[in-house]
């Protein structure tokens, strides 16, 4: 028994010695490491949908502002068997204005127009003109920077009628024609004109005043203020009348616009004008004063009162059948009317 014990350790150190004395070479394991990114690499594709618009049309902003006003008044009474009496009779006003203004930065061009003609037909009598008026307004305005509202100006007027003018009821000769009498301003100075286009005061010393007198009967007769004819003491026409005059003077005009109560708006133009060389402090006065109330979008009453006062312009009064001459006096005219009105 002994003898197997001392066999089975000599056999167990055996082995342990030949394990120990191996030659073979231990061969190390190299990992690589790699950041995480690295290794969880997955391709993926990822498709996004953007809900486009439609294509807008382009727009292209213009420096012209355009308004067009046309509007007509009418009047009408009318009598049948009324004990008390009367006339009747219907009238009728077309009347338009048109406005362009083209605005830039530093600069202002502002044109208008305005026509009226008016027709009053009374039982009995011809169709009478109760209003002619064609007047042409063009401002050329020029301010250093943005700031300010007061403009070097330029300014240019023109007005006039269509039909011949008579002095009813003699309808055989008229006393005033189509550019007969004819008046134009120029001139240059400043212009203040609030940003609302509501308030416009231009004040310029240098104006000439033009008035044409293109019909040599009137011209002859020195109508509108033009040198008349000169004749020899037979009645003989020596020298024909001018048909123009021209003025050089001192203007001043001015426009507001204001409602001055709920749907009712005040529109005031004043233009006065005196002459240097013809007796300066004489003033040339145009006034106008119009209300306007509004019923609705189409429909207005208006109350108006247009007042001129020309130092050039002689009047004259019948006595004993002929004409005598008087001097200037104030010419005044008053509108009442209700009507449509469409603006553009």
């Amino acid at each position: 028994m002994r003898l197997l014990h001392n066999t089975f350790i000599i056999v167990l150190l055996t082995i342990s010695l030949n394990s120990f004395s191996q030659k073979d070479t231990i061969t190390s394991i190299v990992v690589e490491l790699k950041p995480v990114t690295a290794l969880a690499t997955v391709a993926s594709t990822a498709t996004v949908t953007a809900k486009t618009q439609p294509e807008l049309p382009l727009v292209y902003l213009s420096h012209w502002q355009r308004k067009n006003t046309i509007g007509i008044d009418l009047n009408e009474i009318a009598f049948v068997n009324w004990n008390a009496g009367g006339v009747s009779s219907i009238s009728g006003l077309l009347k338009g204005n048109f406005l362009r203004i083209h605005t830039r930065d530093k600069s202002e061009w502002a044109n208008e127009l305005i026509v009226r003609y008016g027709i009053n037909k009374q039982d009995g009598l011809a169709i009478q003109k109760s209003d002619d008026e064609f007047r042409f307004n063009s401002t050329f305005g020029y301010r250093k920077d943005t700031l300010t509202n007061w403009y070097h100006s330029a300014k240019f007027n023109f007005n006039t009628q269509f039909t011949n003018g008579y002095k009813y009821p003699n309808t055989s000769s008229p006393i005033s024609r189509p550019f007969a009498p004819a008046y134009t301003f120029l001139g240059y100075g400043a212009n203040y004109s609030d940003k609302v286009k509501k308030f416009d005061l231009y004040i310029s010393p240098l104006t000439f005043k033009n008035t044409l007198v293109l019909d040599q009967t009137l011209a002859n007769k020195g109508a509108f203020g033009v040198n008349k004819a000169v004749y020899d003491a037979d009645g003989n026409l020596i020298s024909k009348g001018q048909k123009s005059r021209t003025e050089f003077g001192f203007l001043v005009t001015n426009y507001y616009k204001k409602e001055v109560w709920k749907n009712i708006v005040m529109e005031n133009r004043l233009s006065l004008y005196s002459d240097y060389i013809n007796k300066f402090g004489n003033i040339d006065m145009e006034w106008r004063l119009n209300f306007d109330l509004v019923v609705n979008r189409y429909v207005r009453a208006n109350i108006g009162t247009h007042l001129i006062y020309d130092d050039d312009i002689k009047t004259t009064e019948e006595i004993n059948g002929s004409q005598v001459p008087k001097g200037p006096k104030v010419q005044l005219k008053q509108v009442l009317g209700i009507g449509l009105v469409y603006v553009i």
